[in-house]
């Protein structure tokens, strides 16, 4: 089945598909696909908040010089700088939205909003909504996004792959509905905005991250992805072995939470003057260690002795959530480990989103800009989603060529058939285990070369079941496994250690920081 022809097809409804979409439809048609569950893309769990100079006592140049820091020497300046640069209009737009962000409620404040800080931040620049940011800003973009004609959401498909034409042009989506039929969305501009990766490990903050499906999708069609080796462990997840995945905000250390070993004594004040907030890579590793060392398995993030009243007031969702497991953290202190968090890479594009592959684009996490190099820093995810999102749909309206678009047959799909759900379950699981084992906080020249032939064997298991690439759920496996392989081989390529990946077989950097660059060809030369 097809559907007409669509001026935009977005493929993913968190903040960076929600803000397009929006920015499209007054002038353009817009497809909007997103899951009939809106809570499972990363975008609504984000609790810190959003990243830009607002008070006057902020500058420019402090925000951009911190991302830099973070960043451990591979960031595109003129992407960090595009991205700070826009930051205020974008967050303005958000008010203008209807984002109910947090007052301030001290009067000698210079900004009407609640500012706090983060991991290496040198100012308080996050802006927040309680800290539950992440989600206040999904439905209040979702309800204008329902409320607009010009947008036609489609929550019945899952999309498995992208639809090209002869010339190498990417014409639209192909995808499965509940009903295991096949539809193909036809557009004159296609934008991923799928999210991550962090999907390919065990223990993750979001409850069902995505495992890179869309970046993959962007490879088979011939684009390049970048920096697959730096995927951020978030330092504070809960330890809650029986309980969905639960992110401790960074906000939780801006605010002044402490971080304790298993004797209770702090431990990152004798390893970084910025203490608790060093950048993500530094803590996590920090805490990564303490757990080697220890027999508890986690570490503590301690917030009693900011007062009953503060945690009320800044950490509502957390003091909740944490009391429906059991712990009363303005008693207790918070039991935490590190967890997949974020992807610092993605699929190449410039700073209007396009990629390598003609009218296909990507924004927000499944795309890499440059912005975060070799490690993200803090709440400046959100912001990107948002001021790529603004910087794609200019592009796209600048392109005013409304002449009726050529005529493209798509393909006719197989029918899908049964699948082993159990055997696939089993090599996801498999999957996760060796990515989680090998290609985590800490890596080693031998840990790799044992995830890629382990992957290959998985890959191989898969692709040996009947019918596998004709099913949605095969389909998506095996684009997961062939991303997971191809970030290993970004990790064995970078003989250093920078940001997030970290090797004890190379400790120390190179004297040049390069990106990485691979394709889908480099892994089929591999075999």
């Amino acid at each position: 089945m097809s559907t007409p022809i669509s001026d935009v097809l977005i493929i993913g409804g968190g903040v960076a598909g929600l803000t397009l979409a929006l920015e499209m439809a007054d002038h353009q048609t817009v497809t909007l696909v997103r899951p009939a569950q809106d809570d499972q893309g990363a975008s609504r769990w984000a609790q810190g908040g959003i990243a830009a100079v607002l008070s006057p006592d902020d500058d420019l140049d402090a925000h951009i010089n911190d991302t830099l820091i973070a960043g451990d020497g591979l960031c595109d300046v003129e992407a960090v700088r595009f991205t700070v640069t826009h930051g205020p209009a974008a967050i303005q737009w958000l008010i203008d939205k209807g984002v109910p962000f947090t007052p301030e409620t001290d009067p000698a404040a210079r900004y009407p909003y609640h500012l706090t800080r983060e991991g290496g931040h040198n100012a308080r620049r996050i802006i927040h909504a309680d800290d539950a940011t992440g989600r206040a800003v999904v439905d209040t973009l979702l309800n204008n996004v329902v409320q607009h004609p010009n947008i036609t959401q489609r929550n019945d498909l899952t999309v498995v792959g992208l639809l090209q034409d002869e010339q190498g042009t990417c014409r639209g989506a192909y995808g499965s509905d509940t009903n295991q039929q096949w539809h193909s969305l036809i557009a004159r501009h296609t934008v991923l905005a799928t999210g991550g990766a962090s999907g390919l490990y065990r223990h993750t903050t979001t409850p069902a991250p995505s495992s890179g499906e869309g970046m993959m999708m962007a490879a088979e069609l011939g684009a390049c992805l970048m920096n697959l080796e730096f995927q951020q462990f978030h330092p504070t997840c809960l330890f809650d072995p029986e309980g969905p995945a639960f992110l401790i905000s960074e906000a939780v250390r801006g605010e002044g939470g402490h971080l304790l070993n298993e004797d209770g004594q702090r431990f990152m004040l004798a390893l970084d003057q910025r203490a608790e907030l060093a950048p993500r890579d530094v803590v996590a590793r920090a805490i990564d260690a303490e757990i080697q060392h220890g027999t508890l398995g986690h570490v503590w993030l301690d917030i009693r002795h900011l007062g009953k009243q503060a945690i009320h007031q800044h950490f509502p969702t957390i003091l909740a959530h944490c009391a429906s497991r059991g712990i009363d953290i303005t008693q207790q202190a918070i039991p935490v480990v590190p967890a997949a968090h974020y992807s610092c890479g993605g699929v190449a594009t410039n700073l209007q989103g396009a990629t390598h592959v003609m009218n296909l684009y990507a924004i927000g996490e499944t795309a890499c800009t440059g912005l975060h190099g070799a490690n993200r820093m803090a709440s400046n995810s959100l912001l990107e989603c948002l001021v790529f999102a603004r910087s794609c749909a200019r592009a796209l309206l600048a392109q005013d060529d409304r002449t009726p678009a050529e005529k493209f047959q798509p393909p006719v799909f197989p029918a899908t058939g049964p699948l082993p759900t159990a055997t696939l379950s089993d090599i996801r699981q498999r999957m996760r285990a060796i990515m989680s084992q090998h290609v985590s906080i800490v890596r080693s020249a031998t840990g790799l070369h044992t995830a890629q032939e382990q992957l290959k064997a998985l890959l191989n298991s898969l692709e040996e079941v009947e019918s596998v690439l004709a099913a949605p759920e095969g389909k998506r496996l095996h684009q997961a496994l062939q991303l997971a392989r191809l970030t290993v081989l970004a990790a064995q390529q970078r003989h250093e250690s920078r940001g997030l990946h970290y090797t004890t077989d190379w400790p120390k950097q190179q004297p040049i920081a390069a990106a990485s660059t691979l394709t889908l060809q480099d892994l089929e030369k591999r075999g």
